[in-house]
């Protein structure tokens, strides 16, 4: 057994996408049958192949490579063969590092057989310019391919393979289509979200479910993506795979190029591009999640981790995130009785004395006090809708009218300063040239200003289009009322609040601190609704009024 171990000679082969136009020549097949001919007619026994085929030659992280180097380590590889010396490697510094030092270090014999190198003849002089050569057309085929993907990604073509719940059209591989098995997944996602599910809980339910996880879903189906080829378990999700489904903007429609990029040819490793960096599509192909939920679901994401009461302490309120100070504008924490697990509550979190926070009071309520109120009012505007729908159609289209001229005088203004200082900066920058031009100014001053315009001539450009895109989304304002309407269109059939409903009427929750003593204590309560504010609906009933405990109770204000 040790004999088929000592002395082989080791017969690397390697291919890439870097080979561009010598891929039929430098087939894995071709350098194979030339090896093992060079081997036999020069004499070389024991030979053995390791063949990295997909791996790029500007780095040595390659699986076969590296079992070659460990044999090497071994002692039992005595000669290296390879076609040329691309294929050992297209990184001058390291290659060089493995032909002069390395390999005579280790006495190991390296041949590269149309290059004509034998390390046995001595040195080669020619080799470190063949090394050279070989990193420079590895640079050059990437900038190719960079280029091409550039112009690709401007144009709107999707350059990321697509997510979990898109796949390729069989007609037209740059266009994505829903697959609808996996998107069902998805929407199952972001729905169980805004009920209140965390991410962990998510994982849990998708598991439960016996639901694969998305490497095992492309596998079973012949998709090729990352991640480990063995699942111990094919129906396990972890909570940063549903956070990144929650994430992507792509289930809107959307594609979005540029969010990762590499810092050279030599370094493949993906970095996360800042987001002014990206490029994004609107309503290139179908969605999967409607954008209003989206959005909804990437405020939420945006807080802190919503943390998950323990299971003796019963299920989490729906109103977790809506509830806010209405004094600091912090969030409200919900909690639960340490002592009474039947009493839960929400208090403010940025209360002095309980988290070390500025706010001064607790602005205590509890959660079956929320329920009733919001429930109460939704009751009494879907009373009122019922009843008086054209009188409350126009109160929603007078608020939104309002709403959306304050906002297009803000935009309208910002942009006129914007644009101002876009032309100044262009006169500032032509003045700076000129000056240049007749000596006024030095070419090393001229160099620092005018990257200093050019910085800031990008920043105006990128803002004054975001401010076009958000005077465009105004006009989307009436089909916002019109959702509102329906969702509590919706609430009068149901007759009972959920998560998803909760979020399509309501924005925010505000909640003062109580005021009076004993049976004489109030508490205001203020619900503001998406796209339209504070509604006052006029009622003939009493404020709402729960008894806290003996001898003392809360009046809820909601005017």
């Amino acid at each position: 057994m040790q004999s088929n171990y000592s002395g082989i000679t080791a017969l690397y082969c390697r291919l890439s996408r870097d080979d561009g136009k010598d891929c039929e020549s430098n087939s894995i097949e071709n350098q194979k049958l030339m090896l093992a001919r060079y081997a036999k007619e020069k004499g070389f026994d024991n030979t053995r192949f390791y063949v990295d085929d997909g791996y790029t030659g500007t780095n040595f992280n390659r699986p076969d490579f590296k079992r070659m180097m460990e044999d090497v380590e071994a002692g039992y590889v005595k000669t290296i063969i390879v076609k040329d010396m691309s294929r050992f490697g297209r990184n001058y510094v390291e290659v060089g590092l493995f032909t002069e030092s390395y390999f005579p270090e280790h006495d190991i014999r390296f041949i590269a057989v149309t290059d004509l190198v034998d390390s046995a003849d001595g040195e080669n002089e020619i080799i470190p310019f063949k090394n050279v050569m070989n990193e420079m057309y590895a640079r050059d085929i990437s900038n190719k391919v960079r280029s091409a993907k550039r112009i690709r990604g401007n144009m709107g073509e999707p350059l990321s393979q697509p997510p979990y719940g898109y796949m390729k059209d069989p007609q037209n591989p740059k266009r994505w289509v829903v697959e609808p098995e996996a998107a069902k997944v998805v929407r199952e996602i972001f729905m169980l979200y805004l009920e209140g599910y965390g991410l962990d809980k998510i994982a849990r339910h998708l598991q439960d479910k016996g639901i694969k996880n998305c490497t095992s879903y492309w596998q079973e189906r012949g998709i090729g993506r990352g991640g480990k080829k063995v699942q111990p378990n094919p129906y396990k999700w972890k909570s940063s795979t549903i956070r990144q489904i929650l994430l992507r903007q792509e289930y809107c429609g959307d594609v979005v190029n540029f969010k990762t990029y590499s810092k050279s040819f030599k370094n493949k490793k993906r970095l996360m591009n800042p987001e002014e960096n990206w490029k994004i599509f609107k309503d290139v192909h179908e969605p999967i999640i409607d954008r209003h939920t989206y959005e909804e679901v990437q405020k939420l994401i945006g807080f802190c981790k919503r943390r998950e009461p323990l299971a003796e302490n019963g299920s989490k309120s729906i109103f977790c995130d809506f509830l806010v100070c209405a004094e600091c504008g912090h969030k409200l924490w919900y909690h639960v009785n340490t002592r009474n697990k039947n009493i839960h509550y929400f208090s403010c979190s940025n209360y002095v004395k309980d988290y070390r926070g500025s706010c001064q009071h607790r602005h205590y309520v509890r959660a079956e006090a929320i329920e009733q109120i919001v429930t109460t009012e939704l009751k009494k505007l879907a009373g009122y809708l019922k009843h008086n729908e054209d009188e409350l159609v126009e109160v929603l289209t007078m608020k939104t009218e309002a709403i959306v001229q304050n906002e297009k005088r803000r935009i309208n203004s910002e942009l006129q300063r914007c644009t101002s200082r876009q032309n100044t900066v262009n006169t500032l920058y032509e003045k700076l040239y000129e000056d240049n031009a007749l000596g006024k100014v030095t070419d090393e001053w001229f160099l620092h200003m005018s990257q200093k315009y050019g910085v800031e001539r990008e920043e105006l450009k990128a803002k004054i289009q975001k401010l076009h895109e958000e005077l465009d989304e105004l006009n989307d304002k009436k089909s916002e009322r019109i959702a509102f309407v329906e969702a509590i269109r919706r609430f009068i059939r149901m007759e009972t609040i959920t998560a998803p409903l909760l979020h399509e009427l309501v924005d925010r929750i505000e909640v003062y601190e109580t005021e009076g003593t004993g049976k004489n204590k109030t508490q205001r309560i203020v619900i503001y609704y998406r796209f339209v504010g504070n509604i006052e609906i006029p009622s003939d009933e009493e404020n709402l009024k729960l008894d806290m405990r003996q001898g003392m109770a809360v009046e809820y204000l909601t005017a």
